[in-house]
């Protein structure tokens, strides 16, 4: 990889006061899974989104606190798995910003 840290994190949905302070609609949240590895996951950076942090910040905590999270609770993407998803999001959104 060109020395991002992409990764992908399990679907969590955000706590019930993140809820309370955001409208979140069932296809926006079915927009930002993904299924990788046979596994439905988001990015982190969509996921930093939800709860309204930088995605720099999201990994960090996840880092620290890895105790709290499964094993399996985050993964780097392999170079193909990332060239899939630009693929994907460069077809499905013409003006796709992100930074796979």
């Amino acid at each position: 990889m060109d020395g991002n840290d992409d990764k992908v994190l399990h679907h969590n949905l955000p706590s019930e006061d993140v809820l309370k302070s955001k409208t979140v609609t069932l296809s926006g949240i079915k927009d930002k899974i993904h299924t990788i590895r046979g596994m439905q996951v988001m990015l982190d950076s969509d996921l930093a989104a939800f709860y309204g942090v930088e995605t720099k910040r999201l990994n960090e905590q996840v880092r620290r606190n890895s105790e709290r999270f499964p094993p399996d609770f985050m993964f780097q993407l392999a170079e193909n798995e990332a060239e899939i998803l630009r693929t994907h999001f460069a077809t499905s959104s013409e003006n796709w910003g992100g930074r796979l």
